[in-house]
């Protein structure tokens, strides 16, 4: 059974930062690509940030320069740092391994002040 569980949400007030993490119980973690996704009030679900088993990265435009990907294949773990946050950055977040369309719960962040 895959699982994988966000932590790190809240609220937040624009400006500041977040670390996002999300645990994977999957044994081929180190195999596969790890995305964050997240969802706005009354939007669809979005791209955000993607790492590959090498580490390489891709970011959404919209958190370019702000957001940091980051993974730790020997504890299982991926990383969404997020800072200079926007009013805009707020929704779920979800972390995915988009290959196997494997997802978390999701976690809410607010960024309000």
């Amino acid at each position: 059974q895959v699982q994988l569980v966000e932590s790190g949400g809240g609220l937040v007030q624009p400006g500041g930062s977040l670390r996002l993490s999300c645990a994977v119980s999957f044994n081929y973690f180190s195999a596969y690509a790890m995305g964050w996704f997240r969802q706005a009030p009354g939007k669809q679900r979005e791209f955000v940030a993607q790492i590959s088993r090498g580490g390489s990265t891709r970011y959404a435009d919209s958190v370019k320069s702000r957001f940091t990907i980051s993974r730790d294949n020997a504890k299982n773990m991926v990383f969404l740092q997020m800072d200079s946050l926007l009013a805009e950055d707020t929704g779920v977040y979800y972390c995915s391994v988009p290959g196997l369309n494997y997802w978390g719960q999701g976690i809410q962040v607010t960024v309000s002040s």
